[in-house]
């Protein structure tokens, strides 16, 4: 998807989008669908938690039973089931963003997807969204961004402290 801003004076300039984001961690390794909205749900957290601001557009992610799930991904991706997604070139310069990519996964690449899904169940933003819900109980409440934004902040100034 691309999202250009341009005005009479300036160049298009280029606003990732969600898919972008994915294509960037599918550039790093081939990787399952579940394993690849973790990752991205994570980028686009440490992101605002980090930055102050979005990684991109379209960040937008669900609390679905098995974790957060951005509905755009899971369309896109779907298909796939359980078998590995190729990897691939991205096109993309993140330029800023490049070092809360390569931190998000540095952190969390050698985790397989179940432990990614168990990570984020074990997070309050997640839980949050999920409070009104039972264990097994389909939900599209949208995960918030304060919530991330606070959440991963904390932790990453509690382990500055440390």
């Amino acid at each position: 998807m691309t999202n250009n801003v341009q005005s009479d004076s300036q160049p298009a300039v280029y606003f990732p989008d969600i898919e972008d984001v994915a294509d960037w961690f599918l550039s790093q390794a081939f990787l399952q669908h579940k394993k690849l909205q973790k990752l991205c749900y994570y980028a686009v957290a440490w992101h605002y938690a980090l930055l102050d601001r979005p990684l991109c557009s379209r960040d937008e992610f669900q609390a679905w039973v098995h974790g957060p799930v951005s509905p755009i991904l899971f369309e896109k991706y779907k298909k796939y089931g359980w078998s590995q997604i190729s990897q691939k070139e991205c096109g993309v310069d993140f330029r800023e963003s490049a070092e809360v990519l390569a931190f998000v996964w540095e952190s969390y690449k050698d985790l397989s997807q179940f432990q990614l899904e168990n990570l984020t169940h074990e997070e309050f933003p997640w839980e949050n969204a999920r409070a009104n819900y039972q264990e097994f109980e389909p939900s599209s409440d949208v995960i918030s961004i304060d919530d991330m934004k606070n959440y991963y902040r904390k932790l990453h100034e509690d382990s500055q402290n440390d």
